[in-house]
């Protein structure tokens, strides 16, 4: 994450619709898939924490430890929240074999070159019977400034990610795309986005969170429609297609 990003990411985290909507949507499938089988409080690792929302939302349900790989992050979460993150990277853990319950890991991997490296790892922290979850941007043919200013190193279908996390000593147990309601409007967006030409493309920066900046009604109404897919997902019915994927599962 580039670093002045970041600081913005504070504030989108707590109230962009996207964001917003999405942590509703990941806390709701935590309750349903992962915790009905779990006594808590749990020992949960949240790798990648960003500026803290996923791991304020984690604290609920057990003793969360926060991974995060950019320092500069790291001084901002000390300053800003009463996270106190651990400075480290998903492809080399700092801790112990089967340590814990849960593993998190949204929107992260993506961010790391060898992601069955980072699967190896997730799958040697967590306990025999622990599970991780994670989230992943979808569809390569989404690729956009979004995703190199977010220094990403690729978009993920449902083979390509079950492919890093089987090589990664991982089971899926349940999977699928999501943010499938507004899919359309974001892809078309995206799209016209790459014929625009380079000059009017460089006046701005080209993260969704900029092209997708909306007044108050605006962010209302796409999260209202983003948290209409929250019931269908908790019924573990697949969306043949979204913006993002998910996976929830085991070890092997």
């Amino acid at each position: 994450m580039d670093p002045k990003f970041y600081k913005e990411y504070y504030q989108l985290e707590r109230n962009h619709w996207w964001f917003t909507a999405r942590l509703s949507i990941l806390e709701s499938l935590l309750q349903k898939l992962v915790l009905q089988n779990k006594d808590a409080p749990l020992k949960i690792l949240n790798a990648g924490v960003a500026t803290g929302a996923t791991s304020e939302m984690l604290n609920t349900y057990g003793e969360v430890t926060s991974l995060e790989y950019d320092k500069d992050c790291c001084d901002f979460l000390e300053l800003k929240t009463s996270i106190k993150p651990v400075h480290g990277s998903l492809t080399e853990l700092p801790f112990h074999d089967q340590e814990f319950d849960l593993v998190c890991a949204f929107d992260v991997i993506e961010h790391i070159e060898d992601d069955v490296l980072a699967c190896q790892e997730i799958a040697r922290v967590l306990k025999s019977d622990g599970m991780y979850f994670i989230t992943v941007p979808a569809f390569k043919f989404l690729w956009s400034n979004h995703d190199v200013i977010n220094h990403h190193f690729r978009r993920y279908t449902r083979r390509t990610l079950h492919e890093s996390i089987n090589n990664g000593n991982l089971k899926n147990e349940h999977s699928t795309y999501f943010n499938f309601l507004l899919f359309i409007p974001i892809a078309l967006l995206r799209l016209s986005q790459k014929l625009l030409p380079k000059s009017k493309q460089q006046q701005s920066s080209g993260s969704d969170n900029e092209i997708f900046q909306s007044n108050a009604l605006i962010n209302k109404t796409l999260k209202s429609v983003f948290l209409l897919e929250k019931t269908i997902l908790d019924r573990r019915i697949k969306l043949p297609f979204g913006i993002s994927f998910l996976s929830i599962g085991t070890k092997k």
